[in-house]
């Protein structure tokens, strides 16, 4: 049976608790004169038949009707003078802040990143609160529970912590690689959005941290390999610098043992792989120069400007025509050629002479022997 106290008072060793109940389980019977100590960290709020009498700040209270005004009402007239007894209890608030209160994501926020598309991101923080109306934490709150630790209501804040939060990221976040420069920011702004939240409990945030927001580890990697790539700037440029170390430190180690090997062949790829960068490179059209054209096409002189250029009727280079036509049968006959490909027909308007000297089209006398064309 509770035990009618002298002194009613409350000592919170764990530094845990935020709201403890006298007594903890029914009622218990107070009587007019019983003091009641608060200290400075602390209110306490009584309550009689279930309705809240008076809130006591820091100091030695005697309970008495002149003190605690509604209780006169309310005390039994059977009895009178000091010593009326009464059932009631007392709510011990511990006003202290409390600090340290940890929050964290269990499920992914879905974010919409402007340049990895969607991420899923986990947030983890830190915050500490503190109790600022104390009768309104008791009626919204603790109710009738005994006693109410940190550990209670850390689950419920965390769930307003969040939910806020991702509202938040969405309205002023466009990718997570701005989140190192914001991170200040953002507690700022959240800490303004969880104040009407906590105050309708009776409840002030004083300080609120983000410790880190993260994507998926897989991610992470994506974003490691991306700026590495960064760093490593022009491949070819990275390539030939490999190429040239690996040489080196071929030639350092020597032609023998299975290690100079490893490093001979390692070079030696690599500077197959820019040589024949470099080759292809060389076959791409230069500026004023011929056309390139691909080994497999078969080039061919032009006769009027000289240019190797693939074989064609007309000349890429300065569009003249390279392919002529047999007088004779009308074949086409490469340009420069003495003899039509078909027929046999001698090209040019000239003849030959019997010692098989030509002779120019025109011409009286051959060349070489003398004699007199017919």
């Amino acid at each position: 049976m509770f035990k009618r106290p002298e002194i009613i008072e409350f000592l919170d060793n764990s530094g845990k608790e935020i709201a403890h109940r006298i007594p903890e389980q029914g009622s218990g019977e107070f009587r007019l004169g019983s003091q009641c100590v608060v200290r400075e960290s602390q209110e306490a709020v009584f309550y009689r038949d279930g309705k809240a009498m008076d809130v006591l700040g820091p100091g030695r209270h005697t309970l008495t009707t002149q003190n605690i005004p509604l209780l006169a009402g309310l005390v039994d007239m059977a009895f009178s003078g000091e010593g009326t007894p009464f059932k009631a209890e007392v709510y011990y608030i511990n006003k202290k802040t409390f600090t340290d209160m940890k929050w964290g994501t269990k499920e992914p926020i879905l974010f919409r990143d402007s340049e990895l598309s969607m991420v899923r991101l986990r947030a983890f923080g830190s915050f500490s609160m503190k109790i600022v109306d104390s009768l309104l934490f008791v009626n919204k709150i603790v109710g009738t529970e005994g006693k109410y630790s940190t550990g209670d209501i850390e689950s419920f804040l965390k769930n307003i912590i969040i939910a806020r939060l991702a509202d938040l990221l969405g309205e002023t976040m466009s990718t997570i690689f701005d989140l190192a420069a914001k991170y200040d920011e953002l507690g700022t702004l959240a800490k303004a959005r969880f104040t009407d939240d906590f105050n309708k409990y009776g409840i002030q945030m004083v300080d609120f941290y983000i410790t880190a927001i993260t994507p998926p580890e897989e991610v992470q990697k994506r974003i490691d390999e991306r700026s590495g790539m960064g760093v490593l700037g022009d491949m070819n440029e990275y390539m030939r610098f490999k190429t040239a170390t690996a040489m080196g430190d071929a030639a350092k180690a020597g032609a023998g043992g299975a290690a100079g090997a490893g490093v001979g062949m390692g070079a030696g790829l690599g500077m197959g792989m820019v040589m024949a960068n470099q080759m292809g490179q060389a076959m791409t059209p230069q500026a004023g120069g011929g056309a390139a054209a691909p080994p497999s096409v078969a080039l061919v002189v032009c006769p009027s400007c000289g240019k190797s250029v693939p074989d064609g009727k007309f000349c890429p280079e300065c569009g003249k025509t390279m392919v002529e036509s047999c007088p004779s049968c009308g074949k086409p006959v490469p340009a420069g050629g003495k003899f039509c490909p078909g027929c046999g027909t001698k090209l040019g308007g000239g003849t030959t002479c019997e010692c098989g000297a030509d002779i120019p089209a025109g011409s009286k006398f051959c060349p070489d022997c003398g004699k007199k064309v017919e």
